[in-house]
């Protein structure tokens, strides 16, 4: 069996057949199936689509009018997509450009929200984004109604990278990649919780609000997550990947109501940690090929795997990717991750006391024969509230690595919108 690392669609076949190894076919017919009310136009990655790339999706609620809330999503080279809760589009904007013609242009990963943060003297909510071109955050104002698009840029021009020493180091493209973004209760104070590409740290960055009316930010600490792991019988495992790379995370979520950080560390599981990076990091759920030893190829770009030990989870097949929060007021809901690898959703509870346990699956299949299903989940974002009467139950967005586009000799992406009400019923 090999993994071939170049190639993302080839990796999650391998993913399939190794899910069906272990006993797939006993949980599927616990997997509740949920069809989708509407979908994005796709994105596709080439030269004439602009090398979009459907990623991860924030929803943003329209206080006033909540009929007409958002749906801002990454499109990597392409930037961001806003969309109306119809799947319509309604605002793109590009990613920047690399300093120089011989660098890497922008490519926005993730996007989170920050409500009421103060910028001009008022309060206001915005859009954080990871560019992970040039290694930097940036941020975007949200106008529902401003002319000319909701979304303004506000990042201060002063930014510096989040982890690279200098252009060369961004061009290597070890930068800004998973984020989330949390408000301390205690303090006020807003942070981007942001991931680093094949490497396993985080950092915690304080967004700061200048005079100006832009929006900086400033590093408070890192935390490195393990990228070796001692298995039961003794031995030291590492999942296979190209040399030099550690085995990254890109889902995050922060329950606000504790500041409890979730990361999908994508080959090994979900972590949980203090939002503030203190404290001991705890491996709730681990993934399938957990433990599963494999040897790099440099020839062909794969990992050939060996026998499986059996110390992996039961519940997510690799990659962990979307991580998002179904809150409600009590503090019950629930924390949805996207296993990648077998095209489902697993939902754990939210509470800490009930240790985060398995509550349900489902995955989303076609609605008709010209609206599909969501397949290889990227990112993933839900918001248990009222939204209009297209939403009276809450809105889930998920990507689509896999969209069925009008014109079938192009691969392309998009999002997926699901009546939340159904996902729940699905859980119970």
């Amino acid at each position: 069996m090999t993994t071939p690392l170049a190639a993302r669609a080839s990796t999650l076949v391998l993913c399939t057949t190794l899910a069906a190894s272990v006993a797939l076919p006993a949980q599927a017919s616990s997997i509740g199936s949920i069809r989708p009310n509407a979908e994005t136009a796709p994105l596709y990655d080439d030269e004439a689509g602009g090398h979009a790339n459907a990623d991860d999706p924030a929803i943003w609620r329209n206080a006033t009018d909540p009929g007409r809330s958002l749906v801002i999503a990454t499109a990597k080279q392409g930037g961001l997509r806003v969309y109306d809760l119809d799947a319509r589009q309604v605002q793109s904007i590009p990613a920047p450009a690399g300093p120089g013609t011989d660098d890497k242009p922008g490519r926005f990963n993730n996007v989170d929200l920050v409500h009421g943060l103060r910028l001009g003297g008022a309060p206001a909510d915005v859009a954080v984004v990871s560019d992970r071109g040039n290694d930097r955050l940036r941020i975007y104002r949200i106008d529902r109604d401003k002319p000319g698009g909701p979304l303004t840029d506000v990042t201060d021009p002063g930014t510096r990278p989040v982890f690279s020493a200098d252009q060369a180091e961004i061009n290597k493209q070890r930068t800004a990649y998973g984020l989330a973004t949390w408000t301390d209760r205690k303090t006020g104070r807003s942070y981007a919780l942001v991931s680093q590409r094949n490497r396993t740290r985080i950092a915690l960055l304080e967004l700061l609000a200048t005079p100006n009316g832009t929006v900086d930010y400033r590093q408070v600490r890192t935390l490195d997550l393990p990228s070796s792991f001692r298995l039961p019988d003794g031995a030291a495992w590492t999942p296979c990947a190209k040399p030099g790379e550690l085995p990254q995370v890109e889902g995050m979520v922060v329950d606000p109501a504790d500041g409890t950080l979730y990361a999908g560390q994508e080959d090994v599981g979900i972590w949980r940690i203090d939002a503030g990076l203190t404290g001991t990091p705890k491996l709730i759920d681990k993934v399938r090929e957990y433990g599963v030893p494999g040897t790099y190829d440099p020839q062909t770009e794969e990992c050939t795997s060996g026998a499986d030990p059996g110390y992996g989870g039961k519940r997510l097949t690799a990659d962990v990717e979307g991580l998002t929060l179904v809150t409600e007021p009590d503090g019950d809901g629930y924390l949805l991750a996207s296993s990648q690898g077998d095209n489902t959703f697993a939902a754990y509870d939210r509470e800490r006391d009930d240790d985060n346990e398995f509550e349900g699956a489902f995955r989303i299949t076609a609605a008709s024969a010209v609206l599909d299903g969501s397949e290889v989940c990227d990112g993933a974002a839900a918001l248990n509230a009222p939204l209009g009467t297209r939403y009276p139950h809450g809105l889930l967005v998920v990507q689509d690595g896999q969209e069925t586009p009008a014109d079938g000799d192009r691969e392309a992406t998009g999002f997926k919108f699901v009546d939340l009400g159904e996902v729940l019923h699905a859980i119970d």
